[in-house]
């Protein structure tokens, strides 16, 4: 892991960290799950968090808004730094896995340079390497998958995940193309589709690989049902941003990734 000098404030003797999260315009995930975890978390540990976003544009889940949407992540990496941000994290894991794979370090690199050239070395964590890493983490070889895309774009992600040597045993694709309707399902409806993946020989299940389609209320519902490690994009998200922060990967009801155990 890269180091960096976290410039991190003092807010009556607690560590406050600024997030800046680089959002789809039509996300509305994004920023209610991340801070809803990092705010729980701070139950357990002495650090605060804000949060600050910069939006790209993109309404429907297609190949062609999300190449389009992705090239407009430079624009908000400069905006975020200008408010000096401690880390950087790009929602989209679509985008950047429709791709070739390992873009995510690409696009993580380009954005700090990004931010380099304001004079702000931010380091960026991207929510499809996070989920890579996430799994990894887990040591999960096998996973079983939900995603709100239609087939086609599931199977891409399939793909960009198996390029690391992850098998993917099962999906199931909820077929929502409006990214505002993904943002608006209801996660308690993720226990009985978990239910429905051919899980037996998975290492660990992913709840939501999508950090717009919500999760987080499920997550450890559907740990303690199946019996096994249970994370999503944006789970994994929070494990990687803590991660690089250095501070202790926390949070409570989250599912095993972020236990403490790794």
């Amino acid at each position: 892991m890269e180091e960096y000098h976290i410039q991190q404030k003092e807010w009556g003797g607690l560590k406050n960290y600024r997030i800046g999260l680089v959002v789809p315009s039509s996300n509305t995930t994004m920023e209610t799950e991340i801070p809803e975890m990092l705010r729980s978390r701070s139950q357990l540990a002495p650090e605060t968090f804000t949060f600050h976003s910069s939006r790209m544009r993109m309404k429907h889940v297609t190949k062609e808004e999300l190449t389009k949407m992705d090239n407009d992540s430079i624009r908000c990496a400069v905006e975020l730094a200008d408010a000096r941000c401690d880390i950087l994290a790009y929602a989209c894991l679509v985008a950047i896995m429709c791709q070739d794979p390992g873009y995510h370090t690409v696009s993580e690199e380009k954005l700090n340079k990004a931010a380099k050239e304001t004079g702000a070395d931010i380091p960026v964590v991207s929510s499809a390497g996070a989920l890579i890493e996430g799994i990894q983490t887990l040591g999960a070889k096998k996973i079983a998958l939900i995603a709100p895309y239609m087939k086609p774009l599931t199977g891409t992600v399939i793909d960009y995940i198996q390029s690391y040597g992850i098998e993917v045993v099962d999906s199931i694709s909820r077929e929502v193309p409006d990214n505002l309707a993904v943002g608006r399902l209801d996660p308690m409806n993720l226990i009985a589709t978990a239910e429905k993946l051919k899980s037996q020989d998975a290492d660990a299940v992913v709840l939501s690989a999508c950090v717009q389609m919500p999760s987080l209320p499920a997550v450890q519902e559907v740990e303690n049902r199946l019996g096994k490690p249970v994370l999503s994009a944006a789970t994994a998200t929070v494990y990687r941003i803590l991660k690089t922060l250095r501070l202790k990967p926390v949070v409570p009801n989250a599912g095993t990734l972020l236990s403490g155990s790794y």
